[in-house]
């Protein structure tokens, strides 16, 4: 019986110190988007009314590839803990939309 006491305190130790690990890295991710896009979202829509049309995009096949690539690169990050669920979804809808 005190083994298994031992091991579920552990276990629960463990668990605990991984959640706040990922909970503060996500944190930290968050702030550093929030910092990027905070500056940077004036100057964007300004370069945006200043650019001219872009040439003819890449061929379908070429587009869609790339976004899957991305996608997949964005659920690696989930599946890590560096993106929650709403930073997925809010870069999933950007990379979409």
């Amino acid at each position: 019986m005190p083994g298994l006491l031992r091991g579920v305190a552990r276990t629960a130790v463990v668990a605990g110190t991984a959640t706040a690990v990922s909970n503060r890295v996500s944190r930290r991710q968050a702030g550093r988007w929030a910092a990027q896009e905070a500056p940077s979202q004036e100057p964007q829509q300004v370069q945006q009314v200043q650019q001219p049309p872009q040439p003819a995009a890449a061929p379908a096949g070429d587009d869609m590839s790339h976004r899957l690539d991305q996608l997949k690169q964005l659920g690696e990050l989930k599946e890590q803990g560096v993106l929650t669920d709403a930073e997925f979804e809010e870069q999933k809808r950007r990379l979409l939309g």
